[in-house]
């Protein structure tokens, strides 16, 4: 495997590329992110100290139209990554046949250690970093690793702003008070838990006789955890986020496991009803 995980993805393109006889040019035109944005930034700290941060966006294409793709706040992120997702998001969006192109943004930070004043200074500046670059019609963020509703509503707000009129269709993912569609928060995790049943469906094994692990416990995994077990009546024996992970053969209850998270920093490390 290439330490470059876009080298890894190009590796796949060009594998389905040679299936498809794809034409050299357009192939040359795919292998490429259309526009790769760096914003190094300043943040004024709760104690007065400023901090610099780095924010990236990439618009890998935007021939089937605006760029479509979250944002995630994460002490690992990179470049590299950033536009591998955008990479994988026009894909997605091609196979759905949905009318946009791949796009993805992300800070270098870890969201736990700032105060919520101190995210929403962070939100807000690099959004306007990025303010000549996204839009409607030309690239429009969403929810990813650590961001949510409210940090949608900052970029929301922020943009509409500098623009001098509300503009609601900068981002998805928003509050549904102020347009965000109802269903979104769990949208992700609920296409997991209908994947999976419908991978159990063809292989002929029954849901509610399923033992689960679910590995990652943050929006996705969570709400992923919950439909299995509420509508699909599937056991969760297993979970893990990046700070523990827990078992428990007769299965875990996921409410009582989302309610100890919400508490506890998102994370759930130290849950006491579980090995």
């Amino acid at each position: 495997m290439s330490k470059s995980l876009y080298q890894d993805a190009l590796k796949t393109f060009s594998r389905a590329a040679d299936l498809m006889n794809l034409d050299p040019g357009v192939r040359k035109f795919l292998e490429r992110p259309q526009r790769s944005l760096i914003v190094e930034f300043p943040v004024i700290m709760d104690d007065g100290r400023t901090e610099m941060f780095t924010g990236y966006r990439v618009q890998h294409n935007t021939a089937r139209g605006p760029a479509k793709g979250g944002v995630r706040y994460h002490p690992n992120v990179t470049l590299d990554e950033v536009q591998t997702l955008a990479f994988w998001m026009t894909w997605k969006c091609a196979l759905l046949n949905l009318p946009y192109g791949g796009g993805k943004g992300g800070i270098k930070v870890d969201p736990s250690k700032l105060s919520v004043r101190e995210l929403e200074r962070l939100s807000r500046r690099y959004f306007s970093e990025l303010h000549k670059f996204v839009g409607p019609q030309k690239d429009i963020p969403a929810p990813d690793v650590n961001t949510n509703a409210q940090v949608m509503a900052w970029y929301l707000d922020t943009y509409s702003m500098n623009e001098g009129r509300t503009v609601l269709g900068v981002v998805t993912g928003k509050p549904v008070e102020v347009g965000g569609s109802t269903g979104r928060n769990e949208a992700t995790g609920r296409g997991v838990a209908v994947c999976t049943a419908e991978a159990c469906k063809m292989t002929g094994k029954d849901i509610s006789e399923a033992t689960v692990a679910v590995q990652g416990f943050g929006n996705v995994g969570s709400f992923s955890a919950k439909i299995l077990q509420d509508d699909y009546k599937a056991k969760i024996v297993a979970v893990s986020d990046v700070s523990a992970a827990y078992y428990d053969p007769n299965g875990l209850d996921i409410d009582d496991l989302i309610a100890y998270r919400d508490q506890n920093h998102g994370l759930i490390d130290g849950y006491p009803k579980a090995q």
